[in-house]
């Protein structure tokens, strides 16, 4: 009688289905981070201003943020590729 524990090859399953079941999310999210970086394009060569509380944000921040998203939707794509 089998009483419920798992051997080694049914975990290694289930991790594989849970792997598989992440990518679809892997993706959203490197989407979601290429239209951010999209729209920091955007402001740095439409010369948007932007407004926080009273202050203007730098176009300096644009560019970070540009490379920063732009760097986790590549990243992620690869993720989501494996």
């Amino acid at each position: 009688m089998h009483v419920g524990f798992l051997n080694g090859n049914d975990s290694r399953a289930i991790y594989r289905r849970r792997e598989e079941n992440m990518k679809p999310f892997t993706t959203i999210a490197a989407v979601i981070f290429a239209l951010v970086a999209l729209v920091h394009i955007l402001r740095v060569f439409s010369g948007w201003e932007v407004t926080v509380g009273g202050k203007a944000v730098p176009m300096w921040a644009s560019v970070a943020g540009l490379v920063i998203a732009a760097g986790l939707a590549v990243m992620l794509l690869r993720e989501a590729r494996k």
